[in-house]
C-alpha cells in the first residue's frame, strides 16, 4: 500500500501526488481528466504552483478521493473544509436516521445493518439481532463492530460453516477499504481480526440438496440448522457530509428457499 506523506510536508502537492500514485494514474492522464496540463499537475505536486480551491476539488474527484480526505486536501492547500462531519444523532440528520430505520425495518425478516467506516454497527434490524444471539457479552457492548462479531472466536466464527472462505472475503473487503481510505484505525482493526485463530478446515456440512449459489454464501448455524445468505452492500450517492459518506448498508438475502422459509416463520 502506498504510504501518504508525513504531516511535516507542506501543502496539498505531496498529498495529491500520493493519491495519484496510489490510483496508478500518470500526470498526463490526470491532466486530461481534469481539463488541465501535465505541466500544471507537476507544478502543483512539487509546490511550485498553488492550486485553486476548484482545482483541488476537481483533482480529488478524478482521483476518487474519499470525502474526509478531500477536506484534508483543502486544508493542506490553505482552504476551509468543504464537507461537514455531522454526528449521526444530530437533528439535521433526522430524516436520514428515519429513512435508514424504515429501510432496514422493511427488510425484515431478513437481516440488515448499517455500519460506519470502521464497521461499527450504527443500526440493525431484528434479523441481525436473531443471528447474534448467544455471542459473547463483551462483543455486544457498544460500539458493536461487525468484523469482530463475525470473526472473533467468541462471536459468530464458531458457527460459520464456511469460515475460511467467508473470512477471506471479509479481509479482502477490508483491504480494499484500506487502499481507498488509507485509514490507520481501519488498518489496526484489520490486523486485529486477521490475527484471530482460524480452524485448519471447515466442518463438512453439505446442503441436503445442491444449491446453485450465485455469490459466495455466508453459511451459519442457528438453532441446529444451517442458514445461507448472500450479502449486498449499498452506499449513498454523491454524499456531501463525511458521516453520510462513510455509512454502508449491508443486507443479507436468503440464498436458498429453506433459509427464506425459516426466517419468515421465525420472525412472523
Amino acid at each position: 500500500m502506498t504510504t501518504h506523506p508525513s504531516t511535516a510536508e507542506k501543502g496539498a502537492g505531496p498529498l495529491l501526488r500520493a493519491w495519484r500514485e496510489q490510483r496508478r494514474i500518470s500526470q498526463l492522464e490526470l491532466a486530461l481528466r481534469a481539463d488541465s496540463s501535465a505541466r500544471h499537475i507537476s507544478f502543483v505536486e512539487t509546490g511550485r504552483s498553488r492550486p485553486s480551491e476548484e482545482m483541488v476539488l476537481r483533482l480529488a474527484e478524478h482521483l476518487d478521493v474519499p470525502v474526509r480526505e478531500r477536506n484534508a486536501l483543502l486544508l493542506a492547500a490553505g482552504y476551509a473544509p468543504r464537507y461537514p462531519e455531522t454526528p449521526l444523532d444530530d437533528p439535521a440528520l433526522g430524516a436520514l436516521r428515519e429513512g435508514i430505520e424504515r429501510l432496514i425495518g422493511g427488510y425484515e425478516p431478513y437481516p440488515a445493518l448499517v455500519v460506519d467506516a470502521l464497521y461499527n454497527v450504527v443500526a440493525a434490524n431484528r434479523g441481525v439481532m436473531t443471528l447474534v444471539d448467544g455471542v459473547g457479552a463483551a462483543l455486544l457492548e457498544p460500539p458493536l463492530n461487525a468484523m469482530r462479531l463475525a470473526l472473533h472466536p467468541q462471536g459468530l466464527a464458531p458457527r460459520i460453516r464456511n469460515l475460511r472462505a467467508w473470512r477471506g472475503h471479509l479481509l479482502e473487503q477490508m483491504e480494499r477499504q484500506i487502499a481507498l481510505h488509507r485509514s490507520e484505525p481501519l488498518r489496526a482493526l484489520y490486523e486485529e481480526v486477521a490475527g484471530y485463530p482460524v480452524p485448519d478446515a471447515d466442518p463438512v456440512d453439505e446442503p441436503s440438496e445442491p444449491v446453485p449459489y450465485f455469490a459466495l454464501p455466508l453459511r451459519i448455524e442457528h438453532e441446529g440448522r444451517t442458514l445461507s445468505f448472500v450479502s449486498s452492500i449499498s452506499t449513498f450517492n454523491t454524499p456531501m457530509d463525511v458521516t453520510v459518506a462513510e455509512l454502508a448498508i449491508e443486507t443479507l438475502l436468503p440464498a436458498d428457499p429453506a433459509t427464506a422459509k425459516y426466517l419468515q416463520s421465525s420472525l412472523a
